[in-house]
């Protein structure tokens, strides 16, 4: 039941950065190879969030407005605990971000240039996780920052 996509464009893979293709050259010649080390282990993981970052525009929108809320929180004197648990939230919407981002890339590979009515499947709701832990970021960093916010608003007015 799958059909082809018609569009005028085809679709194009974003770029791939540079540390990941020469990471993968020099280190290891078949994806399913183990890292050698730890290091190398690390190296993977930040070249995908460098791919996310460099690729993905909700990342970059996560990372800025997650960015804002601790800065916010840091200027409005949270306590520790409110911004360890609005700095929880903010990881949790990042690493759904970039789970979002391989099952978009791992779909897209399976797929190709087709149209399957599972793949649309596991694309929305990769991507209904992260508006959801967005929702709830939201959500929670609003409740710890308004009241001490509002508070210096109407300090700010009334002198």
């Amino acid at each position: 039941m799958s059909q082809q996509v018609s569009s005028p464009a085809k679709a194009s893979l974003p770029p791939v950065p540079e540390c990941i293709e020469t990471v993968v050259s020099k280190q290891r010649e078949f994806s399913w190879q183990v890292a050698s080390n730890l290091f190398i282990s690390f190296k993977y993981a930040w070249c995908g969030i460098s791919y996310a970052f460099q690729t993905q525009r909700n990342f970059r929108i996560h990372v800025s407005v997650g960015a804002f809320a601790i800065g916010l929180s840091i200027f409005l004197h949270l306590k520790s605990v409110e911004i360890a648990v609005i700095g929880l939230t903010i990881g949790l919407v990042l690493a759904l971000e970039l789970l979002n981002t391989a099952i978009e890339s791992i779909v897209d590979l399976t797929v190709k240039q087709t149209y399957h009515e599972l793949a649309k499947i596991a694309k929305d709701c990769a991507a209904g996780a992260v508006l959801v832990s967005a929702l709830v970021a939201v959500t929670v960093a609003a409740t710890l920052l308004l009241p001490p916010l509002l508070a210096l608003v109407l300090g700010l007015v009334s002198s």
